[in-house]
């Protein structure tokens, strides 16, 4: 999930009784989730354009449904994830209607909101397991829920429009959907800076953090429906996919991201605490740095000092933890801390101060990190579940 506010607050609701007679099928425009195949290869449409396609719960279970279809039909050789509308891939979920449905301590039941994380891992874990080839075309905003569907796919073109990020921790939550596995994918200190932080990462950031496989025009994506209908499948798939998506001169500079590599490899040593990056930071600042390097520093200390104070320090141990764990583990693990925040956590603070008053004060419990207790941390991080009894024990199974 990501700080990215849903236009639509009943999107987790339960859903309307079915009538008892068939009822004309929606337009095109109207559907969440849109289908057609191209040359072979399945097109997902992501359909919310107005709300930089957030997923609903909904949508999740449309996703699930179309994927197992896909994998069955077997003239279909690739799948192809994109967004609807100029703006965005995928900006994550319908933030607010989960905040509605902790609020009404909605958690059990097939709409409750412990399912839609049950559900959207689920989708998530069947992208990275899937057996064909998958393009996801991370184009303008792609956040939380949107990164874990795009980190899923074997080609993931980012585009100079793109602004990807992991904003969680801004809202009392954790970066989910799988990224305590595919953060690892970065060097450690990248990794902390970008999961504790939620920093925005142009495209050409994403290919240096390898969340991203290449970074092209955004324009060269308009027209790839006509380069797809002309592609071979004979041979290697993958490579043809790349022939397809990949721009001939693609924009792989090393971005901004690459000239600060050297004081994020400084402040987030993976033996620090949060409160011990911060006194870093703080310290840093009373040297001289250029006009770029000094901007970041204050920004990074802007955002270490005014997110969860529990959700960062859980994030670091989460993020650190997942290093060392398979991807279904990643997923066990981050289900019970996403349950923890919501329930007792700073969840429903976060989202109320960002995106429900918007008075962007935020009452943490506890206010700083110097009051964040270790025992604390290590009961976000402790499972609520034994062995069978969790929601994603057969994951990975």
């Amino acid at each position: 999930m990501n700080a990215t506010p849903a236009s639509v607050q009943a999107a987790l609701e339960p859903a309307a009784p079915q009538p008892a007679t068939p009822q004309p099928a929606a337009p095109e425009a109207e559907k969440e989730v849109l289908f057609r195949v191209v040359n072979r290869v399945a097109i997902v449409t992501l359909n919310r354009p107005a709300a930089l396609n957030a997923l609903s719960h909904a949508m999740v279970r449309e996703l699930a449904g179309l994927l197992e279809n896909v994998r069955a039909d077997d003239a279909i050789v690739a799948l192809v994830l994109e967004g609807a509308g100029p703006k965005g891939f995928c900006a994550g979920g319908d933030v607010r209607a989960l905040y509605q449905l902790a609020r009404e301590q909605a958690r059990d039941g097939a709409n409750g909101w412990q399912q839609f994380f049950v559900d959207e891992y689920r989708l998530d874990y069947l992208l990275h397991t899937f057996c064909k080839p998958i393009v996801a075309l991370l184009d303008g905003v792609t956040m939380g829920g949107g990164m874990g569907l795009g980190q899923a796919a074997a080609l993931r073109i980012a585009t100079s429009r793109t602004k990807i990020a992991m904003p969680e921790t801004r809202i009392g939550l954790l970066p989910d959907v799988g990224a305590t596995h595919f953060l690892a994918k970065m060097p450690v200190e990248m990794e902390l800076y970008v999961g504790l932080t939620g920093a925005m990462l142009t495209g050409a950031d994403a290919v240096h953090c390898r969340l991203a496989d290449a970074c092209v025009p955004g324009e060269w994506l308009d027209a790839y429906e006509a380069r797809l209908a002309a592609a071979q499948w004979t041979g290697d798939v993958h490579a043809a996919l790349r022939e397809v998506f990949v721009s001939p001169c693609h924009e792989a500079g090393e971005g901004a991201l690459a000239s600060l590599a050297p004081l994020i490899v400084r402040h987030f040593d993976r033996r620090l605490s949060v409160e011990q990056i911060v006194a870093s930071l703080r310290a840093d600042l009373e040297r001289e740095h250029s006009q770029a390097g000094r901007a970041w520093l204050e920004a990074t200390l802007e955002a270490l000092t005014h997110y969860s104070p529990t959700m960062l320090e859980v994030t670091r141990e989460a993020l650190l933890r997942g290093r060392q764990m398979t991807l279904a583990e990643c997923f066990r693990m981050e289900l019970g801390i996403v349950g923890r925040a919501i329930e007792e956590g700073d969840f429903c603070e976060g989202v109320r101060a960002h995106l429900v008053d918007k008075d962007r004060k935020p009452r943490w419990a506890p206010a700083t990190l110097v009051e964040v207790r270790s025992e604390r941390v290590r009961h976000f991080l402790a499972s609520p579940w034994r062995g069978e009894a969790h929601p994603l024990a057969d994951l990975g199974a």
